[in-house]
């Protein structure tokens, strides 16, 4: 099965098999056209920001698949700073 386009907008896909419903899922994160460069102070910033969404919506943290969790994962945040 070929990978599903992200949504308008978004640069990244990822699909998954909901645990719930057994049924595939797809979802979209990340900005279209933005440079990922983790280690560096635009990382930091974006770890720091995406640190207080984390806490400003308790299920999306949860959620190992949420597009939040994802983009954090894709800028290798630890906390508030971003690894290299």
């Amino acid at each position: 099965m070929p990978a599903k386009k992200p949504a308008k907008g978004k640069a990244r896909t990822k699909t998954y098999t909901s645990s719930k419903t057994g049924k595939k899922r797809t979802v979209s994160y990340g900005q279209k056209g933005a440079k990922v460069k983790p280690g560096t102070s635009k990382g930091d910033s974006y770890c720091a920001r995406s640190a207080g969404q984390m806490k400003k919506h308790p299920k999306a943290a949860k959620n190992p698949n949420s597009p939040l969790r994802l983009s954090r994962k894709r800028w290798k945040c630890a906390g508030t700073k971003s690894k290299k």
